[in-house]
């Protein structure tokens, strides 16, 4: 089977692969399914019962024949002792006459050549009687066994299946059939009658042989019968199924064909009902977007003139705030402050509409991820410093250039490391930088106070404060981590998070090095190192951001980049 789930055919030089194409048809296909199990079950129920058919069968007749040749037998018994009783020779020749009359009266009788006649053992010595007569295909086929209880048992009739050599050698099955005479002057005589059962043999395998034959066409037979009502069910349900599949990628204008009145016609109809509704619904919605796009977009460009001359002239009475008295010069600051973070909240609503209208392009471009965070940890030290936390870039070396859009992936790291001064709680702040062959990854992790596993799962959603009541102190608008989870994903990478309560947290970007690949794992673990047990390096590094020691800049790791590269 290929990757995209087509199914192969199958092929006489490709045995090996028979079992799994066979299990991918079986599982693929409603109709061989319902065919092979239908057939399965079937021939289950045909075995059973044919073998109980050929069980009854073959115990029948050979009962029936059974019975027939004890008949024949006791009858053949009385016709050889009439004869001997009706003789009154003396002498052993008259006598040796007289048995051979006997034993042919009784092979006549019973319709069998197959005669013996034994003198009982433990008698007194006669000279007079005859010499033991017998067949040498029924000799053969006398066991001890039978002899020994006809002598215990005299009197009576027994017998016993056995099998016959024929003069070709092959065995055919038999029935020996062993009682006694009285042959007057002579004594006691064990006679057996062998019976050639052949003939019922061959009657019972052409009867098992005709089963088989039917029960094959039967199986057959339901096959095509089985095959025919399958397709003819299974045919408008893969209709269902490309009419949904067409649905479902987009084609909202596909109908069902109804025929007849059954259930097959009753949801045809719903589904064309459901589907008129859905392509109601979609374009409604459809249209609620275009409005929505076009009224934020309206309301944007209508907020940006008033926004633009508010923010002049609040910046002319900033610049003049030392000539006013301390309320003025205090409500002068706050309406600086607050203008920016309006600019600010409105770019990044315009942002995320964009993200939620699907309009993204990105400008990617060669971009090292070292440079990219150095210059954003520069460009916040500053902010960091008021704040107690130091910085500092970990670069191990690697494939660090990766194609991105630098201005989005600069976003993403400010915000990240925003987020890590507003919660860091004045602690050493490590931005770590590493790479492999399809994969680069940035990862900010700070000492602070952490987040519940709760409050982790929500940390990207918008608006959202794990504590509300807890005052933004850098001017941040509630949308920065959702932004930069769309910029990580707009990018076909991840933006993850790791946090507990008083271990602080680590965000971790994960970006692929090409555009277009698939990112499978990260160069960058998480939870980090120093989650459980301090990692000696890392305990190292952060030992030298928090010494009151010079401060390690971003440039030190930069040249320790450099020089693992070399």
């Amino acid at each position: 089977m290929r990757g995209d789930g087509e199914l192969l055919p199958i092929t006489w030089r490709s045995w090996r692969s028979w079992p799994g194409q066979f299990a991918a048809l079986f599982r693929r296909s409603l109709q061989f399914r319902t065919v092979l199990i239908t057939i399965t079950l079937s021939g289950l129920a045909i075995l059973v019962i044919g073998l109980y058919i050929s069980f009854s069968i073959a115990s029948n007749l050979f009962q029936t024949r059974l019975d027939q040749v004890l008949d024949a037998s006791t009858n053949a018994e009385s016709a050889a002792q009439a004869v001997l009783d009706s003789s009154d020779a003396t002498d052993r020749a008259a006598l040796q006459s007289v048995l051979r009359s006997a034993i042919e009266r009784a092979s006549v009788t019973a319709s069998s050549p197959l005669v013996a006649v034994y003198r009982a053992p433990d008698q007194e010595v006669s000279e007079v009687a005859p010499q033991d007569q017998g067949t040498n295909q029924l000799t053969n086929a006398i066991t001890d066994q039978l002899r020994a209880t006809v002598q215990e048992n005299p009197g009576s009739q027994f017998w016993q299946s056995v099998e016959f050599v024929e003069l070709d050698g092959s065995a055919v099955p038999g029935v020996v059939v062993g009682t006694d005479v009285e042959i007057p002057t002579a004594g006691r005589y064990e006679l057996y009658i062998g019976y050639n059962l052949a003939d019922a043999d061959a009657t019972l395998a052409f009867m098992q042989f005709t089963g088989v034959v039917g029960a094959v066409a039967l199986l057959v037979l339901l096959a095509v019968i089985t095959l025919l009502v399958v397709r003819w069910v299974i045919e408008p349900i893969q209709a269902v199924s490309a009419t949904s599949r067409r649905f479902a990628g987009g084609d909202l204008a596909v109908r069902m064909p109804i025929k007849g009145e059954d259930e097959l016609a009753t949801l045809s109809e719903s589904f064309n009902g459901m589907a008129d509704s859905l392509q109601q619904r979609i374009h409604e919605l459809a249209e609620l977007s275009v409005m929505q796009q076009r009224f934020v977009s309206d309301v944007s460009h209508e907020l940006r003139t008033p926004l633009t001359t508010i923010r002049l002239a609040g910046d002319v009475l900033y610049q003049q705030r030392e000539d006013f008295r301390q309320a003025t010069s205090r409500t002068v600051e706050l309406l600086h402050t607050q203008t920016e973070r309006f600019e600010t909240l409105l770019s990044d609503l315009l942002e995320i509409s964009r993200y939620d209208a699907g309009s993204v392009e990105l400008e990617s471009e060669p971009t090292n991820l070292v440079h990219l965070a150095t210059d954003a940890v520069d460009g916040m030290r500053s902010l960091a410093e008021e704040r107690g936390s130091d910085m500092r870039v970990v670069a191990p070396g690697g494939h660090l250039d990766a194609e991105v859009d630098p201005r989005r992936i600069r976003r993403v790291v400010r915000n990240l490391l925003g987020n890590a001064i507003e919660h860091g709680e004045g602690r050493p702040i490590v931005v770590s930088v590493d790479s492999d062959e399809r994969a680069v990854a940035l990862a900010v992790r700070d000492y602070g106070m952490g987040m519940t596993a709760e409050d982790a799962d929500r940390v990207f959603d918008r608006f959202w404060r794990a504590d509300p009541s807890r005052k933004r102190s850098i001017g941040g608008t509630g949308l920065g981590l959702a932004i930069s989870l769309e910029d990580a994903h707009v990018h076909g990478g991840w933006l993850e998070v790791w946090s507990e309560p008083g271990q602080g947290s680590c965000f971790r970007l994960t970006l692929p090095r090409r555009a277009g690949d698939v990112v499978a794992s990260s160069p960058l673990h998480l939870p980090p190192d120093d989650a459980e047990g301090v990692d000696p390096e890392v305990a190292r590094l952060v030992d030298s951001v928090g010494s009151t020691g010079p401060v390690p800049t971003a440039e030190d790791g930069l040249e320790r980049t450099e020089a693992d590269h070399a």
